[in-house]
C-alpha cells in the first residue's frame, strides 16, 4: 500500500502528467453529464417503462456501448459508434482504392486529410442513424411527432456526436490514453457498478447461494481477466540480427533484436465485424415465409447453441482476414532488408516474407481460438445464472476493450514517469499498450 501511495505522490509531482490526468477526468466527466441529458419533448417516464420491459437484444449491446445514453434517448445517444463505423469502412477503402493507399503513405498530411474524410463519414452516418434511431427505439407516445421535432432531434443528435468526437481528439491531444477507446470504455464500465450490485443482491437471497457463490464468480471473473490480458500482450519474438559495420575504431550495429508479432494482431475487430454480421439474418429472416421463424428464433437467443457456434467461427474467419489486412510480412520483409537487418539462417527478402507469414499462420489459429472463447463467455456465465448486465465483462468485447485500454492508458503513465528518472508503474517494466487492439484508434 505504502508503494502504491509512493507511486501517487510521483504521478502528481510531474505537472505535465498531472496537468493531462485532470482534463482527461474533466473531459469524461463532461461525456458522462451529457448521457443524462435527455432529448427535448422527449417523455422520459415512458421511455424508462420501455427500457423496463426490455432486455437481451442488440439494444443493450448498443447501450453498453453509449454508458446508457441509447436507453436514455440523450443527446449523446449515439455516442461515439458512428465514428466508429466510419473509421473502419476509410480502413477498408485504404485496402480497395489507390487513392486512401496513397494518404496513407504521406504521412502525417496524409493522416489528416484521412481524419478529415473519416469526420464528414461520420456526420453523414449519424444523419444516417438518428432518424432510424428515433422510429425505432423512442416509443411514439413519447414523442411529439412535429417536422420542427423531428429536424431538432436529429440536428441535436448529429451535433452531439460531433461532440463527442471532438471530446475524444482532445484527450487524446491535451490528456492521457486514447480519448475515443477511453471514452467507449467508460460507457462500458458505467454499468459496471449496477451489474454488480444486482448481482450481489440476487446471491443473498435464499435461493442463490450466498456470499460463497458470489465470491466465486468474482473469482472467475479475475481468471478471465488473466486470460484476456494474456491474450492482449502475447507476442512472438523473432531474433533479428543487423548487420556489424566497423568506422574507425567504432563498431555499428552487430546487435540483435527482437521482432514482436501479436498473437492477436486483430485486436477486437473480428468481434466487431462478426457482431454486425450475425444481426444480418434476423433482418433477412423477416422476408422470408418459410424458415424465417427458426433463423430468428436460434439466432436471437444469445445462449442458444447455433448463434454461438456461427459467432465463433465467424470470429476465427474474421481474425485471419484482419490480421493478413493489417499484418504486411512482405513489407516487414522489406523494411529489415533496407535497414541491414536479418533473421538468423533466413535469406532477406522473399524468403524471410515467407517465414514471418507462415509464424503469423501459426500463431493466429491458436489466437483466434482464444478470442473466439472469450467472445462466447457471456453465454456461458448467463446460462450458469449470472444478470446479463454483468455476465457482459466475463469476455466479449466489452472485457477486451478494458483490458487494452487500461493497459495502454497505464503504458503512457509509466512513460511518462521512466522519462523523468521516476521508477515505473511495473518493477518489471512489462506494461504493454495495445496499439493494435482497437483499428480505429489511430484514425
Amino acid at each position: 500500500m505504502k508503494a502504491l501511495i509512493q507511486k501517487i505522490k510521483d504521478i502528481w509531482k510531474i505537472e505535465e502528467l498531472r496537468s493531462r490526468i485532470t482534463t482527461t477526468l474533466v473531459l469524461v466527466l463532461v461525456y458522462r453529464l451529457g448521457s443524462f441529458i435527455i432529448l427535448p419533448g422527449i417523455d422520459s417516464k415512458i421511455l424508462a417503462q420501455q427500457s423496463a420491459s426490455g432486455g437481451g437484444n442488440i439494444l443493450d449491446i448498443i447501450n453498453a456501448f453509449t454508458g446508457g445514453a441509447f436507453a436514455n434517448a440523450s443527446i449523446f445517444a449515439l455516442g461515439i459508434m458512428p465514428y466508429i463505423s466510419a473509421s473502419i469502412i476509410v480502413q477498408l477503402l485504404g485496402i480497395a482504392i489507390p487513392y486512401f493507399q496513397k494518404l496513407q503513405k504521406e504521412g502525417e498530411s496524409g493522416r489528416n486529410k484521412i481524419n478529415q474524410i473519416t469526420r464528414a463519414l461520420t456526420v453523414i452516418i449519424t444523419a444516417a442513424q438518428a432518424p432510424s434511431y428515433l422510429a425505432t427505439y423512442v416509443p411514439s407516445n413519447a414523442r411529439p411527432d412535429t417536422t420542427l421535432w423531428w429536424l431538432l432531434a436529429i440536428t441535436i443528435l448529429v451535433a452531439g456526436t460531433i461532440f463527442v468526437m471532438w471530446l475524444g481528439e482532445r484527450i487524446t491531444e491535451r490528456g492521457i490514453g486514447n480519448g475515443i477507446s477511453l471514452l467507449i470504455m467508460i460507457g462500458i464500465i458505467a454499468s459496471l457498478p449496477q451489474g454488480m450490485g444486482v448481482e450481489f443482491v440476487s446471491r443473498m437471497r435464499p435461493e442463490g447461494g450466498g456470499m460463497v457463490m458470489f465470491l466465486l464468480e468474482m473469482v472467475i471473473l479475475l481468471l478471465v481477466i488473466i486470460v484476456s490480458i494474456l491474450l492482449v500482450q502475447g507476442t512472438r519474438r523473432i531474433p533479428i540480427q543487423f548487420a556489424k559495420k566497423i568506422v574507425g575504431n567504432k563498431q555499428y550495429g552487430g546487435v540483435r533484436q527482437y521482432l514482436p508479432l501479436k498473437v492477436n494482431a486483430a485486436g477486437v475487430m473480428p468481434i466487431i465485424f462478426a457482431q454486425a454480421i450475425m444481426f444480418i439474418p434476423i433482418v433477412l429472416a423477416g422476408f422470408a415465409s418459410e424458415g424465417g421463424n427458426w433463423v430468428v428464433r436460434n439466432f436471437s437467443d444469445y445462449t442458444g447453441f447455433w448463434y454461438n457456434f456461427v459467432f465463433a467461427m465467424m470470429i476465427i474467419a474474421f481474425t485471419y482476414f484482419y490480421t493478413a489486412l493489417t499484418v504486411n510480412p512482405q513489407q516487414i520483409a522489406d523494411d529489415l532488408k533496407r535497414n541491414g537487418g536479418f533473421i538468423p539462417g533466413i535469406k532477406p527478402g522473399k524468403k524471410t516474407a515467407e517465414y514471418i507469414d507462415n509464424v503469423m499462420s501459426r500463431i493466429t489459429l491458436p489466437g483466434s481460438l482464444f478470442l473466439a472463447f472469450v467472445a462466447i463467455l457471456p453465454a456461458f456465465a448467463i446460462l450458469a445464472g449470472v444478470n446479463q448486465a454483468f455476465a457482459q465483462f466475463y469476455g466479449g468485447t466489452s472485457l477486451l476493450i478494458l483490458v487494452g485500454v487500461v493497459l495502454d492508458t497505464l503504458s503512457q503513465i509509466d512513460s511518462h514517469l521512466r522519462t523523468r528518472q521516476y521508477e515505473g508503474l511495473m518493477k518489471s517494466g512489462r506494461i504493454k499498450g495495445r496499439s493494435s487492439m482497437l483499428g480505429y484508434a489511430g484514425t
